[in-house]
């Protein structure tokens, strides 16, 4: 995952925006290297709902320039976006449309060239097979979860489990590995989500 997305940083000089797995309206995965400006009044404002790049990317499978998306805008977010250095773009989707990837490429200083955005489309569909969430946990990820889920500390669980406490934070830590999460809470809620609890 890292390498790929370090491409993308190179490929995207002003950033981008990618969302894995997008289910139900949010994202598996939500990696964003924009102006952190740019970020903060596209979230407060709730752009995504209206961003014309995000509509052309639940509607289409492949990529396009943002200059070749002829969709209304009437928030103007591409203008906006200007402001930020987002001046020139490609917009990426790949996946079903039960499980979409959608991703948005930036740079200030010309329009990409189709070899640019081969190669953003083919790490972008690499990161998303590598980020399928995954269809289930081993017995002992869901149970190390469930306990968690109930309010006991490691100490606890780890004695109804009759294993050492260590034992059990490895189970956590696997859970967490496979649902790409960084906290247990994170993990519950994934989990929840995904019906894996």
């Amino acid at each position: 995952m890292d390498h790929g997305l370090s491409q993308l940083s190179d490929l995207a000089p002003r950033g981008y925006a990618l969302g894995l797995h997008i289910r139900f309206a949010a994202a598996h995965l939500m990696i964003q290297t924009y102006d952190p400006r740019w970020t903060e009044i596209y979230t407060e404002k709730g752009y995504m709902l209206a961003d014309p790049m995000v509509f052309w990317g639940f509607g289409n499978d492949g990529a396009i320039r943002w200059s070749d998306i002829d969709l209304p805008d009437p928030l103007n977010i591409m203008g906006q976006a200007r402001r930020f250095g987002l001046t020139f773009g490609v917009a990426v989707s790949t996946g079903l449309t039960s499980s979409r990837t959608i991703g948005g490429f930036a740079r200030d200083d010309r329009e990409f060239t189709d070899t640019e955005i081969a190669r953003i489309r083919s790490v972008v569909e690499t990161l998303h097979e590598r980020a399928t969430p995954p269809d289930r946990l081993t017995p002992a990820q869901r149970m190390a979860l469930r306990l968690v889920a109930k309010g006991n500390r490691h100490a606890e669980a780890s004695a109804v489990l009759g294993i050492s406490e260590s034992a059990f934070k490895a189970r956590l830590r696997a859970a967490r590995e496979a649902l790409f999460v960084r906290t247990t809470a994170e993990a519950v809620q994934r989990a929840h989500e995904y019906n894996l609890l």
